[in-house]
């Protein structure tokens, strides 16, 4: 069984933006894959659509990544905490979809749609409406962690073909995005 684990957020000091993302993609990517449980991660930044600029998505063995020592005693924004707005940590099942599932290549993309703010039941309905126009989502519910959405859709895509966000006259209160990876899918290196 595969975790999805989603840290999102906005960073507010443009003028060392370059130089966060060189530290999140290079050194905080290394440091979290060395921790038991975690298996990849990606980083992304919102293209277009509604969200917030950066998504990264991590795949876990097991929700007891976030309890074990080498996670509780290091992990955070660290010096950067202060210019990290509107964050967000979000623990997803991912049921039998393998960790490549969520994969994006380079030239690709990744469509999200979340439902940051409602309840389980009015996502699952607004969710059976947005699988009508995009039938090849990956649907995963939140399963701990902050629970900013209930379930998230993820759709790898690869290249912009079709990436436009939909426009929807649903009255639906769901957040769509196109995402372009920042990073290359990273994977673990300890046994």
């Amino acid at each position: 069984m595969v975790f999805v684990y989603i840290v999102r957020c906005n960073f507010n000091d443009p003028e060392n933006e370059d130089a966060w993302n060189a530290w999140y993609s290079g050194p905080k990517i290394t440091q979290m894959l060395a921790k038991p449980h975690f298996r990849t991660c990606q980083r992304f930044r919102r293209q277009s659509g509604s969200g917030r600029d950066y998504l990264a998505l991590w795949t876990l063995l097991s929700p007891a990544a976030f309890r074990t020592t080498e996670y509780t005693s290091d992990w955070g924004f660290f010096e950067w905490a202060q210019h990290v707005a509107d964050w967000s940590r979000d623990l997803f099942d991912a049921g039998k979809a393998p960790e490549s599932a969520f994969a994006v290549i380079a030239q690709g993309a990744l469509v999200t749609v979340t439902f940051d703010g409602r309840t389980a039941r009015d996502a699952e309905a607004e969710r059976a409406i947005v699988a009508r126009s995009r039938p090849r989502l990956i649907w995963l519910r939140a399963v701990g962690l902050d629970r900013h959405t209930p379930m998230i859709g993820l759709e790898p895509l690869p290249d912009l073909t079709g990436a436009a966000p939909c426009e929807r006259d649903h009255g639906l209160r769901v957040q769509e995005a196109i995402y372009r990876p920042i990073s290359e899918l990273r994977i673990m290196q300890h046994a």
